[in-house]
């Protein structure tokens, strides 16, 4: 991972995006135990291209590098990488607030764990849903935090439960 976080790193500072950071099951990891997942969702803010958002940038980049699109991800160092551009206030806000933190010694941004519920919970899908229960269970959340973040967004609270 950390080879695959330092070309991340690059193109940040290349200005081919203007942030990213870590969220999904991979950005859980970063506040309970690992879990099995596929790729890493790796949410930025796009720069624009003639007044649109688009990705399309970012795959030319990392193509010219060598790494070639695998399905909806690209791979990266051995890591498929999702980039998801913030589609929304709750993923802006997420993306402003995320942590700085290091990974073999590579800077890298996560989501914060209370926006990681707040997306898992808008997102709603089964796996999302699973998600929540464990972030809520063995995660050190800020109760009142996520309660401001579900209120602005319009979700509901989840209930600590004990871990699936």
């Amino acid at each position: 991972m950390k080879a695959t976080l330092a070309v991340l790193s690059d193109l940040e500072r290349e200005g081919v995006f203007r942030r990213y950071a870590i969220g999904g099951a991979m950005g859980a990891m970063f506040y309970v135990e690992p879990v099995v997942t596929y790729d890493m969702d790796v949410f930025v803010v796009l720069s624009t291209v003639r007044g649109l958002l688009t990705r399309t940038p970012i795959y030319e980049v990392l193509r010219q590098r060598g790494y070639e699109p695998q399905d909806e991800c690209i791979l990266i160092e051995g890591v498929p990488v999702q980039f998801l551009p913030a589609y929304n206030p709750l993923v802006e806000e997420a993306l402003e607030q995320a942590r700085a933190v290091e990974v073999e010694g590579v800077p890298t941004r996560v989501l914060p764990l209370e926006h990681l519920i707040a997306l898992a919970l808008q997102t709603g899908r089964l796996k999302d849903r699973a998600r929540v229960q464990l972030l809520m269970a063995e995660g050190a959340v800020n109760t009142g935090r996520l309660a401001e973040i579900c209120g602005r967004y319009g979700l509901d609270v989840p209930a600590r439960e004990e871990a699936p």
